[in-house]
């Protein structure tokens, strides 16, 4: 079995931390460890560190070897420039095909948070085990506890199979991010879950099923994958990938295909995509704040406040995020935490590259 760790992005909705330097998943935010240092302990117990492969974006390879200094330097795979995720992972079944092309991968984002470990673990080995069975594409679905909006949905199937005692099923439809009303619709009917980008199959049919729906993609990766190994390697990567089309995974394939099969997750699990979701992720003290850092309130509640390096008081106030850096404070309501992004593109209009 393989993992393949999605290292890519920017993460903007993290903001003022999360810089193009230094990305969310370079970061210690927990105070432990980074968040890219946490996802590849998470899987060392079911997986290799030799067979895990990191694809990321070439700005950031030197960190990474720094942060991962037990991982082989070739099985950090560099993209010379963000295409989405399915040239990512095209790229990365092409290396594993090298190796064996009837191997497992397991698929992850670098940035999540996941709080029963094993039982993560478990549901990986359950989808493993099933894709080696067929060439079935298997997504790990979250059971929504809230009517979130900020997440894709899939809607759940017949069953097809049992594994370990867990059914999998098919799946019936994927959903765009819904708004709250249909958000809370699908919470009510209990046959939706939450899509965590997080897929298992075998390298060989995840580039099948590349070959036939997204064919432009498949022919520019072979010519990647001629030269694999090669001095070459790199010219090649460069020039293909000034060609490539950007395209998800999800939109690209799992929704075309008709070989999406649907896998059960329940570990407390939070794809991370914004200071809420680490409010929601961390630790509260009794008024309902999550902190790192000093911190003195007054009549204040529901809030994340991240000032590791200062006393930070509040009076009278709920639902903020307050995170300082450096050069940098940022004040939000939490309701209001995904239009940080456009913070950063303010600041990209205004060419403050110092901030960004």
């Amino acid at each position: 079995m393989y993992a393949v760790i999605m290292a890519g992005g920017r993460g903007t909705r993290f903001w003022p931390k999360s810089r193009e330097k230094m990305p969310k998943h370079l970061l210690n935010i927990s105070g432990k460890k980074t968040i890219i240092q946490e996802t590849i302990e998470r899987i060392g117990p079911l997986i290799p560190v030799k067979n895990i492969l990191v694809v990321t974006g070439a700005g950031h390879s030197d960190e990474l070897m720094q942060q991962l200094p037990d991982l082989p330097e070739e099985n950090i795979i560099i993209e010379p420039v963000g295409r989405n995720t399915a040239p990512c992972i095209g790229l990365a079944a092409m290396h594993i095909k090298k190796i064996n092309p009837e191997s497992v991968m397991v698929v992850l984002p670098s940035d999540h948070y996941i709080a029963k470990e094993e039982s993560f673990r478990r549901t990986l080995a359950i989808a493993s085990e099933m894709a080696q069975r067929g060439d079935y594409l298997l997504t790990i679905g979250i059971k929504p506890n809230s009517p979130e909006t900020g997440y894709g949905y899939m809607e759940q199937g017949k069953p097809v199979a049992t594994i370990r005692g867990e059914e999998i099923f098919q799946v019936k439809s994927f959903r765009e991010k819904p708004d709250i009303e249909q958000a809370k619709t699908f919470l009510q009917d209990g046959g939706f879950f939450w899509n965590s980008g997080m897929f298992v199959w075998k390298a060989s049919t995840i580039l099948r099923e590349l070959k036939k729906l997204l064919p432009d993609l498949y022919r520019q990766l072979t010519k990647i994958e001629n030269v694999l190994g090669t001095d070459s390697e790199k010219d090649v990567i460069n020039e293909v990938y000034k060609e490539i089309t950007p395209n998800s995974i999800d939109y690209g394939v799992m929704e075309k295909t008709g070989e999406t099969l649907l896998v059960r997750g329940d570990f407390g699990w939070s794809d991370m995509g914004s200071w809420n979701a680490l409010w929601e992720a961390w630790d509260k003290d009794k008024n309902g704040n999550a902190v790192r850092g000093r911190f003195i309130g007054v009549d204040s509640s529901n809030s994340l406040i991240y000032c590791p390096d200062k006393l930070t008081a509040l009076v009278g106030v709920e639902d903020l995020i307050v995170v300082e850096t450096d050069d940098s404070l940022l004040i939000c309501k939490k309701e209001a935490c995904q239009d940080i992004k456009k913070l950063v593109e303010i600041l990209e209009e205004k060419n403050m590259k110092e901030y960004l």
